[in-house]
């Protein structure tokens, strides 16, 4: 039988009480009011939920990866737009400083963030590219002591408070792909200013922005890893990327499923419960079976990025299968709540807003599927 370790069982238990407690009483009024939840942020840091694989060495929890994604799930059962923050800062931004940075990178850029006293951004997608990573537009042109970077990047989550950018940008344009590299971008920096926020859909209570660069000069020891090799960190940063999303969107799927329980033990219909009706039992239990798949195949994933062996596969697996089960669970949820479904005054409505990004972001459901049929 698969159990957790006695570690992995405190780590989610403390989630779920910091989720339960802290969270889940406060993210109707973050995402209406759009509000960046600074002092909720903060908490995650002070538990270590920020650098959660970091080494602790280097300022990080210094756990593994499935504790991660347990953390993941759990903190966004309680708000989905903290689980997002602190996805892009472990997933998207300590861990290529980790792998990819300098000796000095990492000591600029990995300690303050995986503690969680500065939070990180990610910077790959353009207005004109989103899947299409290797189409980007946005220039890194050499000069006498470093780099001159001018383009735009969209879609920049954590963009108005984050301290600092990993940036993708091409230094050789004949190459291709293999003429994009990457930076670690101090923000705010000459150069470098911030777009409109967008109004989204869901997880509101996170900020999404363009960074729009103008001769934006970056010192030559802020390239990550080796010019050219940019596209193999995002791609290789995508895949740890999307355990990350695939715990946030198990996080939604089990609030909504959780309210969808609660709510049918006590609608009356037909002079009983409705959770006696078999049309609503049919609900939960196809609910309960994809949640738990979605799981375990985001659990694989974690488990063997820690074993430092491939898991592209598995990712993608797990992305799309808990992100459509986010989807999938937070529709049927709504239709358990019927009418009441449709109205703020119920959560419903909020987890069913921010299930459909996890479609899309880190790889949208069609990528997914072109990168598990690639490998099988």
């Amino acid at each position: 039988m698969f159990e957790l370790s006695e570690t992995h069982e405190l780590l989610r238990k403390t989630c779920r009480d910091f989720a339960t407690n802290k969270l889940k009483p406060i993210a109707a009024q973050l995402d209406r009011e759009h509000r960046y939840p600074a002092e909720q942020v903060k908490a995650l840091g002070e538990l270590g939920l920020m650098g959660v694989f970091v080494p602790d060495a280097d300022g990080g929890a210094g756990l593994d990866v499935l504790s991660y994604a347990i953390a993941m799930e759990e903190i966004s059962r309680g708000c989905a737009s903290c689980g997002v923050i602190m996805s892009v800062n472990n997933s998207l931004f300590c861990d290529p400083i980790q792998k990819f940075g300098s000796a000095d990178l990492k000591k600029r850029f990995l300690g303050p963030y995986a503690s969680g006293q500065k939070l990180g951004c990610f910077a790959l997608s353009e207005p004109g590219n989103g899947s299409d990573a290797a189409a980007a537009k946005t220039t890194a042109t050499q000069t006498s002591n470093g780099y001159a970077l001018n383009g735009t990047k969209a879609w920049i989550t954590n963009g108005y408070e984050a301290n600092a950018a990993i940036v993708f940008a091409t230094t050789d344009a004949s190459a291709g792909h293999k003429g994009i590299s990457a930076f670690a971008v101090p923000m705010p920096t000459p150069g470098l200013s911030l777009g409109k926020k967008e109004e989204k859909l869901g997880i509101r209570a996170s900020s999404t922005c363009n960074l729009i660069f103008e001769d934006c000069h970056i010192p030559r020891e802020n390239l990550l890893g080796e010019e050219g090799q940019g596209f193999k960190i995002a791609m290789s940063t995508l895949d740890g990327g999307r355990i990350g999303i695939a715990g946030q969107a198990l996080g939604i799927a089990q609030a909504a499923f959780e309210e969808a329980i609660a709510y049918s033990k006590e609608r009356q219909a037909f002079g009983k419960p409705i959770a006696k009706l078999q049309a609503i039992q049919n609900k939960l239990a196809d609910m309960a079976v994809k949640i738990e798949s979605a799981r375990l195949l985001t659990w694989k994933a974690a488990w063997l990025k820690d074993q430092h062996v491939k898991f592209t596969k598995e990712a993608a697996m797990a992305k799309l299968a808990a992100s459509e089960t986010a989807t999938f669970v937070a529709h049927q949820a709504m239709q358990i709540f019927g009418g009441n479904g449709y109205v703020t005054e119920f959560p419903v409505e909020r987890h069913y807003r921010d299930a459909r990004i996890t479609e899309i972001y880190e790889g949208t459901s069609e990528i997914q599927r072109l990168v598990i049929a690639a490998h099988v």
